[in-house]
């Protein structure tokens, strides 16, 4: 057969993508694929699974690990993924860091009968369409309580019908995909659900770039390559002296972050000069100041907005600084003291941060409390002393000091996963948005449990912070608002003063797998 016939046969049958695949040399192929660098999964597992783990018969709750965060009112944010895509095939894989730990039941010993983390998703994409989500988990069998560990269990399928992965760039996003619990994921989880049950749906996006192959699953822990002649060890920090690069990182409180993106306030946050977003935690980067390790005594000051509005919301955290005196370090913002927390490493001469061989003064997760002047800056929802987010703090006390990586989300941070499933989802071509204007936000139904008198209460209770740039009046409070620290922490979307997520809410189904119309995800 002639050339010119036998390509116009090819074309005739074969996508684009497909046609440039059999025609380019094999080294061009392979450098068609992208590697992915960066970006977040939001999954909430399944929603009347959390129901029932907080309800009154688990009265159990779940907490956080490995820098995951929440977003809107009921969705686990997994962060810095890593990985490859293929445009011309449409294979893709993407796994992401962090987990969950759901515990319930408990038992005389101190321990539970429900024990199920969930970790490390990766989720991946075959050239012919089918997906997997996959992930690490550490389970507790029901009724024997033996412990089982297991890696990248294929936990759930998606339903990619309708989707087209070939040909994206960057970010690939996709939207409410529809998941089904898998065998293998039955038997890990617990045997609370059979195979075959719906999940919550998948939303993810991620970053990809030229340049093939991609890291393990689960990261690869940077840009790798050689360094240069100054890579030498990070030279003896001094007693005192100035720093020019620090950072601080704080996420003020999980449950006021829920409460911005839920259905109540139907807010956002907004970052500028630099502040960034690490899920859990937002970062104020560019710090300056002076230290003494002698005196135990450090200032800073740092650069970055996130800005919280919503209805009868409009509140900055602007001009963030950081003061360590007597072994104590208040957070404060414009000026006004927000929360203190313990700072150890200054407080032993000094040893501890001068011998550090990365060059970095650290102060990791410190516990944080509200300080009366915060209580005020909050409008009086939470009370002096309440627990806020921990602060994590590193100063560069050498040039050549490397400050910690923060949980990346991806530069496409202003995308928010939709308010339903969608009943296919859609791989996106769209160019990166700048970091510096990213923002979050989420428009979700509410939560099943969540009573009307406590919106009601709380629609009024809560607080309106004007910042500099708004004009509107706050409205007034009601003569006597209830405490919203007294209700249930998973009414977060009305609650931003929640109790942890173990509080027992007599609303909650019973039953995990008794999944009536009215618990189905959408």
């Amino acid at each position: 057969m002639p050339a010119s016939r036998t390509l116009r046969a090819l074309a005739a049958v074969l996508p684009l993508a497909a046609l440039a695949a059999v025609l380019l040399p094999a080294d061009d192929a392979r450098a068609a694929d992208r590697t992915v660098a960066g970006g977040r999964l939001d999954w909430g597992v399944k929603a009347s699974f959390q129901q029932y783990v907080t309800g009154p018969i688990a009265e159990g709750g779940w907490e956080l690990s490995g820098g995951a965060g929440t977003v809107g009112e009921s969705q686990f944010r997994f962060h810095s993924a890593t990985g490859a895509y293929d445009p011309g095939d449409g294979t893709f894989r993407a796994g992401f860091r962090g987990g969950v730990r759901f515990t319930g039941h408990p038992t005389a010993d101190g321990g539970h009968e429900l024990d199920l983390t969930i970790s490390n998703p990766t989720v991946r994409v075959s050239g012919g369409g089918s997906g997997a989500l996959h992930a690490d988990l550490r389970s507790k069998a029901k009724g024997s309580g033996k412990v089982t560990v297991s890696s990248q269990v294929p936990l759930a399928s998606l339903d990619l019908s309708g989707v087209e992965m070939r040909g994206g760039g960057s970010p690939v996003a996709l939207t409410g995909v529809p998941a089904t619990l898998t065998a293998e994921g039955a038997k890990s989880f617990a045997g609370y659900y059979p195979a075959g049950t719906p999940l919550d749906p998948v939303s993810l996006s991620v970053d990809v770039r030229a340049g093939g192959g991609g890291g393990d699953d689960g990261g690869d822990g940077g840009e790798g390559g050689d360094r240069d002649a100054s890579s030498a060890p990070p030279r003896q920090a001094a007693v005192r002296g100035e720093f020019a690069d620090a950072a601080v990182d704080w996420g003020v409180r999980r449950t006021f972050r829920e409460y911005v993106t839920g259905p109540v306030a139907k807010g956002r946050w907004q970052l500028s000069g630099g502040a960034r977003d690490g899920g859990a935690v937002y970062r104020f980067p560019s710090g300056e100041g002076r230290y003494d390790l002698a005196k135990g005594e450090l200032d800073a000051e740092f650069d970055g907005t996130v800005r919280f509005t919503g209805e009868h919301l409009d509140t900055a955290l602007d001009g963030v600084s950081v003061r360590v005196r007597d072994g104590r370090g208040t957070l404060s913002a414009d000026g006004t003291p927000l929360v203190t927390f313990p700072v150890k490493a200054l407080t032993a001469g000094g040893d501890a941060a001068r011998d550090m061989a990365d060059g970095l003064l650290r102060v990791t997760e410190a516990p944080a409390e509200l300080t009366a002047e915060g209580a005020e800056f909050f409008g009086g929802v939470y009370r002096k002393g309440t627990g806020m987010a921990p602060v994590s703090l590193a100063v560069a006390l050498t040039r050549d000091a490397e400050l910690p990586a923060l949980p990346d989300l991806g530069s496409d941070a202003a995308t928010a996963p939709s308010a339903a499933p969608t009943a296919s989802a859609s791989a996106r071509t769209d160019e990166a948005t700048d970091a510096d204007s990213g923002s979050s936000a989420s428009s979700t139904a509410l939560p099943v449990g969540l009573a009307a008198g406590s919106l009601a209460l709380l629609g009024g209770a809560f607080w309106y912070r004007r910042a500099r740039s708004a004009a509107a009046p706050a409205p007034a409070p009601p003569a006597d608002p209830a405490d919203p620290a007294d209700l249930p922490d998973r009414a977060v979307a009305a609650d931003p003063a929640g109790a942890s997520p173990g509080t027992p809410d007599p609303t909650r189904t019973a039953d995990p797998a008794a999944d009536s119309e009215e618990h189905q995800p959408e």
